[in-house]
C-alpha cells in the first residue's frame, strides 16, 4: 500500500510518496564496508546506453573472447555425458587436476609442488582471496595491498576485519614496492602481504631479484606473501612464480588462475599452492563454502593444462596484433606508456590538461561511445592514468581509432 503525506514547507505543499512495504531488516554492517564493484555498476550503465541505441565498444573489462583449445571444449563434451560426472567432488579436486596443475608449474615455472597437499584447485582464483584472507587473517590484522592494484585484496581485507594498509607503487621505482620503506614503518601487526606480478593494471614483470627481496621481507618480519599470479602466459614469456625463490614455501601461497591462460574465464577454474600446512588450512575454509567442482570442468582443465606451446604461441599472436592497434588508441589519446608491459591490458598515463583518467574516460564514453577503464578504481596512484582492455578484436579496434579520430580535437 502506498501512503501519501503532504508536508508543509515554507508555504509550499511537497506531495511524498512512501512505500509500507520497505524491508525491515537491516543488512549486516560489514555490507556497508564495501561498495559495488565498478565493473558490475559501469556495466549495468554501458547496457542501459545501448538500450537506448548508442553503439558501445567495450574496452575495459578483461574478459577474453578468445575460446579455450578445441580439444578442451571437446572433452568437455564427452565427460559432461557420462552418468557417473554429475555427482558432488571432492573438496581437494580430483587427483589428475592436482597432478596436472603440479607438471603445469614444473615445466613453465620450474617449481615442484607435491599434487597431494601442496595445491589446491578453486572456482576460479578469486574466491582464493577470500579463502586465504578467512584463513589467516584476525580482525585488526594489517593487510598490506598494493596502489594501484586489484580492488579485491582491500575488498575482501575488509569484510575479515582486516586493516587495510595500502604500500605505494609507481613508475618511478618500477611499479615495484619500495621494501626499503615498509622496512622502516610498523609492521608487528602485519600479517599478509598481497603481490600480483605480472602486475595488473600496469604490465610490469617482477624480477627474480624482487621475489627473492620479497621472501627475505616474509621471513624477517613473519607475513604471509601472497602472489596472484594469473598474467604470465599473455605477451610474456619469462615465466616466474614466488615459490620459485629457495625458503618462499615456509612464507609464500601463489594463486593462479585458467581464465587468462587459457580463455577460460567463465569457466571458473584457479588454483593456490604452497605449504601443505597453509593448504590445510585454506580447506578448512574452502570445504565449509563450497562442494567442489563439476567434474567435466576439472577433466577439461587437465586437457587444457597439456596444451602444446604452440596454442599459447597461437593466442599470443592474436593479442599481439591487439596490442599495436591499442598502442595507436593510447597515441591518439596522447597517453604515455611503456612499451615493455605484458598481459592482457595497456596502462597508460593521461595528458596533464585532464584532470584525472575519469575526465578522460567520461569524455570518451560519452563522445565516441568507447567504455575504457580510468585508472582510479585500482586506487589514487592510479587516478592519472587509464587501461586498454585487449580482449576487443581487430574490427573494434579499428572502428575504435576511427572514432576517435574524429573527435580528439574536441576531447
Amino acid at each position: 500500500m502506498i501512503n501519501v503525506k503532504v508536508l508543509r514547507k515554507s508555504g509550499l505543499f511537497f506531495v511524498k510518496k512512501m512505500n509500507d512495504n520497505l524491508p525491515k531488516i537491516k543488512p549486516a554492517h560489514r555490507s556497508e564496508l564495501v561498495k559495488e564493484y565498478y565493473f558490475s555498476r559501469k556495466l549495468k550503465e554501458v547496457e542501459e546506453m545501448r538500450k537506448a541505441g548508442a553503439d558501445i565498444i567495450n574496452l575495459g573489462i578483461g574478459s577474453p573472447d578468445l575460446p579455450p583449445s578445441q580439444s578442451v571444449i571437446d572433452v568437455l563434451k564427452r565427460s559432461a555425458v557420462e552418468n557417473g560426472n554429475h555427482g558432488y567432488q571432492s573438496y581437494y579436486g580430483i587427483p589428475d587436476l592436482r597432478i596436472a596443475f603440479a607438471d603445469w608449474y614444473k615445466r613453465y615455472f620450474d617449481v615442484t609442488l607435491n599434487p597431494d597437499d601442496e595445491i589446491l584447485p578453486l572456482i576460479g582464483s578469486k574466491e582464493g582471496i577470500m579463502h586465504i584472507s578467512m584463513a589467516f587473517v584476525n580482525p585488526s590484522e594489517e593487510v598490506l595491498i598494493p596502489n594501484p592494484g586489484y580492488p579485491t585484496y582491500t575488498s575482501v581485507t575488509k569484510l575479515v576485519g582486516g586493516e587495510v594498509i595500502y604500500y605505494k607503487l609507481d613508475a618511478e621505482h618500477d611499479w615495484y614496492p619500495d621494501l626499503k620503506y615498509l622496512e622502516d614503518s610498523d609492521l608487528s601487526k602485519t600479517k599478509v602481504m598481497w603481490l600480483n606480478y605480472p602486475h595488473m593494471p600496469t604490465g610490469k614483470r617482477a624480477t627474480r631479484k624482487l621475489f627473492e627481496d620479497l621472501v627475505k621481507f616474509g621471513h624477517k618480519h613473519n607475513i604471509l606473501l601472497c602472489n596472484d599470479n594469473p598474467y604470465s602466459f599473455i605477451l610474456n614469456k619469462e615465466h616466474l612464480s614466488l615459490l620459485s625463490v629457495d625458503g618462499a614455501k615456509e612464507v609464500a601461497l601463489e594463486l593462479n588462475s585458467m581464465s587468462k591462460s587459457h580463455n577460460m574465464a567463465g569457466w571458473r577454474i584457479g588454483m593456490v599452492a604452497g605449504h601443505r600446512d597453509f593448504i590445510s588450512n585454506i580447506i578448512k575454509i574452502k570445504s565449509n563454502m563450497d562442494s567442489g567442482m563439476f567434474k567435466p570442468l576439472q577433466l577439461a582443465a587437465v586437457e587444457a593444462l597439456n596444451c602444446s606451446d604452440d596454442w599459447y604461441e597461437s593466442v599470443n599472436e592474436v593479442y599481439s596484433k591487439r596490442r599495436v592497434l591499442a598502442e595507436k588508441i593510447m597515441n591518439i589519446l596522447n597517453c604515455k606508456f611503456d612499451s615493455d608491459q605484458t598481459g592482457l591490458f595497456l596502462w597508460g598515463r593521461i595528458p596533464s590538461i585532464y584532470k584525472n583518467g575519469e575526465e578522460l574516460t567520461e569524455l570518451i564514453l560519452n563522445k565516441a561511445h568507447v567504455f575504457i577503464t580510468p585508472g582510479f578504481i585500482f586506487g589514487d596512484q592510479g587516478d592519472n592514468y587509464i587501461r586498454i582492455s585487449l580482449c576487443a578484436n581487430e574490427e573494434l579496434l579499428n572502428k575504435t581509432i576511427g572514432r576517435l579520430g574524429k573527435i580528439v580535437k574536441i576531447i
